[in-house]
């Protein structure tokens, strides 16, 4: 009976000492799935009490909590992490960061890595290989995670958004995995501040050899006067710019990052400015992942890594299409690829991927063929119309004969009646006119030819029109008009038959005769008021209002004539226009 009772006690006895024993824990848990570069895991030791010693392949670390925070993964961390606690030290627990990246990909869509409290994000989720049986996760510290169920419109989609819940502390990891537990993606992890200013890392975890962007964004406003960068409390820059740059990333930038803004907002007097210094972000340095690297012969192109330490189960190949990679089915095997264009490569591993390769622009030989021939019609058809033109303006540009003048002297025979005049021998200057001389030799005066004008014969004031038959007023010619023979006032009109007044002749318009008001018509006949004849409308002798309107044979009332209205045959008179009805015709 007692020797029973000593039996229960001592396995009573072992079963405490056992959940006793330090243990170091893990979390999130990803031991099964592989821990990747740039992760955030937390390591426990379980199991003891007071402060706590943590060793790390057998080398004292500084930490004494329970808990050991790991935020950035990096492959130096991969070994064997063990804990002390009352003397007794845990077994210990290996840990391996992969050099390569997980299969599927986990960004922010809409938000930034820095997120005011109470805040949310817009996380976008993509594999190559479906998302079908996927769900994601999130870590809001110890022992504190829950799914996030994916409900994807179709079930081949590659890629989904989803929405983050409220973020409440200040730090929250989210991650996701297939259906089988067997791959995941990459971790984001969303911190939260208080503060107006927060300092933004891209990417959040930086690689040495690429580019690195730190922006001081301010929540509410753009309007940044100043940003200073401190790097581990040292002023490194200070502009009107939010934004300072690496080129490249070296392992001397790890360390701690804070910014200060001087800013205003908007909606507050301009002259309102206010000064707020965001919290410290760490920047943990890592290495490149392992990298594709793909190369081009004769047979065709081919795909390795640039680390001898891995060896790819397969390899994926990719295709440039409007800045997107899309995936293609193609083997090196095969030889050159059928489609032209920008290729690139990656290798595959159990649990994880390479980087992108290097890409690469590939022409096949049927697409060099065609764009010869589309070369060669495109220069022989600018060729053409580069001829075209040049004819078209060398004919325009081209001088036939400067002028050519037809004389006056007309042809008996032929079409062409006119003989040209020739240019004078001896002319030298383009542009210069020969007047013919008719008293030239050969040059004798004929029938219907004209004769020159001399300058120096002609009085001033005294301009001549010649006739047909010459200048001597014979019939159908015209007499000089004589300025100084003239009185001021006085025009004279010539008729066809010359000055005298003859049939179809004009007399003269004095004006000194003339008293104001009255004006001569004269008739075709001339101005003795003969046949045809007007007479003149006399301005003083009418009253005022009257107007008299003269017929065909004078102004006498004669045949066809016309008189003022009530004096002549009503049927052939005009009707005289008043003013006033009172005043009757003189």
């Amino acid at each position: 009976m007692r020797g029973g009772k000593h039996l229960l006690l001592l396995a009573v006895f072992v079963a405490v000492a056992r959940c006793q024993q330090l243990k170091v824990s893990i979390s999130p848990n990803f031991t099964h799935l592989g821990i990747f570069s740039g992760d955030l895991f937390y390591l426990k030791c379980e199991g003891g009490s007071g402060p706590v010693k943590w060793y790390f392949n057998n080398s004292k670390q500084s930490e004494i909590n329970e808990t050991l925070k790991i935020t950035s993964a990096h492959p130096k961390h991969s070994g064997f992490y063990q804990c002390e606690s009352n003397g007794k030290k845990s077994e210990t627990l290996p840990i391996d960061v992969n050099a390569f990246l997980p299969q599927a990909s986990l960004t922010i869509r809409t938000g930034q890595p820095v997120m005011q409290t109470g805040g949310s994000v817009i996380l976008h989720l993509e594999n190559e290989d479906g998302l079908q049986g996927w769900k994601c996760w999130v870590n809001r510290g110890l022992n504190q995670t829950n799914k996030i169920v994916l409900r994807l419109k179709n079930p081949n989609d590659i890629s989904i958004n989803f929405q983050t819940s409220r973020l409440l502390v200040p730090e929250t990891i989210f991650w996701c995995t297939d259906s089988n537990l067997n791959n995941r993606s990459n971790q984001v992890t969303v911190r939260t501040s208080g503060r107006q200013v927060s300092l933004e890392m891209y990417p959040p975890a930086p690689i040495e050899g690429e580019k690195l962007s730190l922006k001081c964004l301010v929540w509410g406003t753009d309007d940044i006067k100043t940003a200073q960068f401190f790097h581990n409390d040292t002023e490194i820059a200070k502009s009107s710019s939010s934004e300072l740059k690496f080129p490249e990333v070296k392992e001397s930038l790890e360390g701690k990052y804070k910014c200060i803004a001087i800013f205003s907002y908007k909606s507050q007097t301009a002259a309102l400015q206010h000064t707020v210094t965001s919290e410290e972000q760490y920047a943990y340095i890592h290495v490149p992942p392992v990298k594709a690297v793909l190369s081009q012969s004769q047979s065709g192109m081919s795909c390795s890594l640039n680390s001898l330490k891995f060896q790819a189960n397969s390899y994926h190949w990719y295709y440039k299409s409007d800045a997107t990679w899309t995936r293609v089915d193609y083997s090196p095997d095969q030889g050159n690829p059928t489609k032209s264009g920008t290729y690139a490569c990656r290798g595959v591993f159990k649990n994880g991927r390479s980087s992108l390769s290097n890409s690469y622009k590939y022409e096949s030989s049927t697409t060099s063929g065609t764009m010869l021939v589309v070369i060669v019609l495109v220069l022989l058809i600018l060729g053409i119309v580069l001829g075209i033109v040049y004819i078209f303006r060398k004919r325009r540009n081209t001088r036939g004969p400067i002028y050519e003048d037809v004389a006056l002297k007309s042809r008996d025979k032929g079409d062409d009646k006119y003989e040209p005049l020739q240019k004078a021998h001896g002319a030298q200057k383009e542009g210069e006119y020969d007047t013919l001389h008719p008293e030239a030799a050969g040059g004798e005066k004929k029938e219907g030819e004209y004769e020159p004008l001399k300058q120096e014969e002609r009085k001033e004031g005294v301009y001549h029109t010649l006739g047909m038959e010459g200048a001597a007023g014979g019939e159908g010619g015209y007499e000089a008009l004589k300025k100084e023979g003239m009185k001021e006032g006085v025009y004279s009109t010539l008729g066809t038959e010359g000055a005298a007044g003859g049939e179809g002749g004009y007399e003269a318009l004095k004006k000194e005769g003339m008293k104001e008001g009255l004006y001569h018509t004269l008739g075709k006949e001339g101005a003795a008021g003969g046949e045809g004849g007007y007479e003149a409308l006399k301005k003083e002798g009418m009253k005022e209002g009257v107007y008299q309107t003269l017929g065909t044979e004078g102004a006498a009332g004669g045949k066809e004539g016309h008189v003022e209205e009530g004096k002549g045959d009503k049927d052939k008179n005009y009707e005289t226009m008043k003013e006033n009805e009172e005043v009757k015709a003189d």
